[in-house]
């Protein structure tokens, strides 16, 4: 009886340990568990089962005297304020090729957005998918290139940082700088300078794209989509594309880059909306959004996010497509570059990547039954992360 009462008390404080260390270490973990656990599933029981954004327009609605309109001298409308511009190209979508054919049929505008010392990434991009030449001579469309910037964030570094860009500039006239602090959390005040510049200069354009500098777009192979898109029944129209986020949570860690205030936005689930690296809005969408940032708040500092509550405040929805990379980058081989239309995460290897996919891209003596093996094999394993999805080795 002894050693069996012995024994029970054993186990129970085994037990009572045991239990102890899992609620510790539940209790250490928490936040880490709740954004990775419990606010998904309140994000995607607020999106699937309720469904409802209704507040997009009570809560995020601004009334008219807090409206910027352009008086002409170079700001912008808005609700973040007026913002000159210190450089501007209204002519941009204007004039004619060397062979008299005009430009003012732009297929798309492509706002590229950078930093102010990134010079090596934007003169990277002239030089390959940027290069507004070669889309002209080898695939027949104009497409306009223009980089949306503010002002150096360090106001020590500021004005040699300005200097720069104004030679810049001069050298290629395609900067489009206003005048607000470029850093992260005025992503959103960029979002509308695109929106509000292609509106007053660019209305024309069929498609209006926005993209990171650290990204990679086979141009052919977007040239060529767009194309089959104007040809479809839809004419291109009503399109918002690119890697969607559905049912995603708002970010509550305080430490996070993306960290977003309960007083902020207090809802368990953002609209869907798709990653800010690169993705490509109709000109009829794009007029929608710009009207959007008229009348809805725009202190959401989260870009694509507050894109998601524009459109969504529209009755815009947006479209997957599994060759537009979100945070991830496209695996190195040819049987991708034949599909991929972006990839993120190219700081330094663009030029590399722009010889190896656009002019070195794969025809196979073994045709599409290797190639679709080999994307199997690259999208569908577990190994391989930050990609493509499996689905795209389908496609």
């Amino acid at each position: 009886m002894f050693m069996n009462f012995r024994r029970i008390h054993k186990c129970q404080c085994v037990q009572l340990l045991t239990t102890g260390l899992v609620l510790c270490m539940v209790m250490v973990c928490w936040e880490e568990l709740d954004h990775h656990v419990v606010s998904h599933m309140r994000s995607y029981t607020y999106r699937y089962l309720v469904n409802r954004y209704d507040f997009l327009n009570s809560s995020f609605t601004v009334s008219s005297k807090h409206h910027h309109r352009n008086d002409g001298s170079g700001s912008v409308d808005g609700g973040l304020g007026n913002y000159p511009y210190l450089i501007n190209h209204p002519s941009k979508c204007r004039g004619s090729h060397g062979d008299g054919k005009s430009w003012d049929d732009v297929l798309l505008l492509l706002f590229v957005k950078s930093s102010p010392e990134n010079f090596e990434r934007r003169q990277a991009i002239r030089d390959t998918w940027g290069n507004e030449s070669f889309v002209w001579s080898e695939l027949g469309e104009s497409v306009r290139v223009v980089f949306a910037l503010g002002t150096h964030p360090d106001v020590s570094q500021r004005s040699r940082v300005q200097t720069a860009l104004l030679k810049e500039d001069q050298a290629y006239g395609d900067l489009i700088q206003q005048n607000f602090v470029d850093t992260f959390h005025n992503l959103t005040t960029k979002l509308i300078l695109q929106f509000h510049w292609g509106h007053r200069y660019c209305p024309q354009a069929r498609f209006l794209m926005s993209a990171d500098d650290d990204i990679f777009v086979h141009m052919p192979n977007l040239v060529r989509y767009l194309q089959q898109l104007m040809s479809s029944p839809s004419g291109g129209k009503d399109l918002w594309v690119g890697h969607v986020h559905r049912g995603a949570p708002p970010v509550r860690r305080k430490g996070s880059k993306y960290h977003v205030p309960y007083n902020l936005y207090p809802w368990p689930s953002y609209p869907d909306y798709t990653a800010g690296a690169g993705y490509v809005v109709s000109g009829d969408v794009a007029a929608k959004i710009y009207h959007a940032t008229l009348v809805l708040n725009s202190s959401m500092y989260i870009d694509d996010v507050f894109m998601g509550i524009c459109a969504k405040a529209m009755g815009v929805s947006p479209q997957e497509h599994v060759y537009f990379s979100g945070e991830g980058k496209a695996p190195y081989h040819p049987c991708i570059y034949d599909h991929m239309i972006t990839s993120h995460g190219h700081a330094t290897d663009v030029r590399s990547l722009w010889q190896a996919a656009v002019y070195g891209s794969y025809r196979g003596h073994m045709g599409d039954l290797y190639c679709r093996a080999v994307r199997v094999m690259l999208l569908c394993l577990p190994y391989y992360h930050n990609t493509y999805s499996c689905m795209a080795a389908f496609s």
